[in-house]
């Protein structure tokens, strides 16, 4: 059914969750699996939530996102190689968190995409968007969403 899924992952407890039950499905199925991390670029300003709040010298911040990216993907090879699930993974820096999953399914020639959902309505989801809605809308390949 499906040979190489891409686990997407924003470093929540919700995306750990759906890592989990991504690398269950692969094993399963005798998959692989490609984990995926998408920061933003390092600029100088720093951000709380949509708000910039201050200044930050981009190569540091580089190094932060480098750091975080290599910490998140930790927890999608470490699952993987618990299960004994082929794995690889990557990171990009990207404005767009959907833009770059979808692209990097199809660079990666995933025939999946095996993603968390927050739950978010309302308000606050027309604010801030659903990256998960974002990569149903625009994905020529199937996508599960975990929830």
């Amino acid at each position: 059914m499906y040979k190489n899924i891409l686990l997407p992952t924003d470093g929540s407890a919700l995306s750990r969750e759906a890592i989990a039950a991504g690398v269950k499905l692969a094993k399963a199925l005798g998959a692989r699996v490609t984990g995926f991390y998408a920061a933003p670029p390092a600029t100088p300003l720093e951000y709380d939530g949509i708000f910039p709040i201050g200044y930050a010298d981009p190569a540091e911040r580089a190094r932060a996102i480098e750091k975080t990216a290599n910490q998140n993907l930790a927890v999608i090879e470490k699952a993987a190689k618990a299960a004994g699930v082929r794995c690889k993974v990557e990171h990009v820096t990207d404005d767009f968190p959907a833009d770059a999953i979808v692209a990097a399914a199809m660079r990666n020639k995933c025939d999946v995409i095996f993603i968390a959902s927050h739950g978010r309505h309302g308000f606050r989801d027309s604010m801030l968007g659903s990256q998960t809605q974002k990569v149903l809308a625009q994905s020529r390949i199937p996508v599960i969403v975990h929830r």
